[in-house]
């Protein structure tokens, strides 16, 4: 569970794996692109290190990650390429990219893209172009994901009501969470979206059941993959 939570509550990102790759020619130059699920600063420049050895031949890696539900930490580099034809056409690609209409929330994600020079000059408006165009084109074919978080709240009631309450509790179309038990109660903890209005009308369900002898308490949140309609 986390203990310092953001102001979203959810966002896209991609699907866990070992990477999503995808390549383009541009007037004889190669762009490989290589999409990867980052979750920290250490991950993505990992991605950006292994990619150096795999294609140790190649002229440019240039890179660019969001990270975070709020989208905080942004980097890009353009690895040699004229200053801003490449990290932050990239960056933007990443930053801009419709999850929906309207919604731009990707996060979590590392993009490198590594070139192999053709032997024909793009100029900066045609590296810009190739750039954002190969990481754009890679996400058109990435899986995405919804990445929610749920507030954990537990009930605490006696043994002998436990297991009715935990049916009815389903039957309501609750998650259960993790369920443990004291010397005279069980407490029972549901997984709802943590949003305040959904928080009390659990609350709310649960003091029905109960005809109001138990009462809902907020724990911490965790968040979950869900896929995307």
């Amino acid at each position: 569970m986390q203990t310092e939570d953001s102001r979203t509550t959810s966002y896209t990102t991609l699907a866990a794996g070992p990477g999503y790759r995808h390549e383009l020619e541009i007037k004889r130059s190669r762009f490989i692109t290589v999409l990867r699920r980052s979750g920290t600063e250490e991950e993505a420049r990992e991605l950006v290190a292994g990619l150096r050895r795999e294609f140790h031949d190649a002229r440019h890696h240039c890179s660019a990650f969001v990270l975070g539900p709020d989208r905080t930490i942004q980097r890009s580099s353009d690895d040699g390429e004229p200053a801003g034809t490449a990290g932050i056409p990239m960056l933007e690609a990443l930053l801009k990219r419709e999850t929906a209409p309207g919604v731009t929330d990707l996060s979590d994600i590392s993009a490198v893209v590594v070139r192999y020079f053709g032997g024909v000059l793009l100029g900066a408006g045609g590296l810009v172009r190739a750039y954002s165009e190969s990481v754009s084109a890679s996400l058109e074919l990435a899986p995405l994901i919804r990445r929610s978080r749920l507030r954990i709240c537990s009930t605490a009631v006696p043994h002998a009501g436990a297991g009715r309450l935990e049916n009815d509790l389903r039957a309501a179309g609750l998650v259960m969470a993790e369920t443990t038990y004291e010397d005279r109660l069980t407490v029972l903890r549901v997984a709802v979206p943590d949003h305040a209005e959904v928080i009390a009308a659990a609350t709310e369900r649960i003091q029905q059941l109960t005809a109001g002898a138990a009462a809902l308490a907020p724990e911490g949140t965790e968040w979950i993959d869900e896929q995307v309609a």
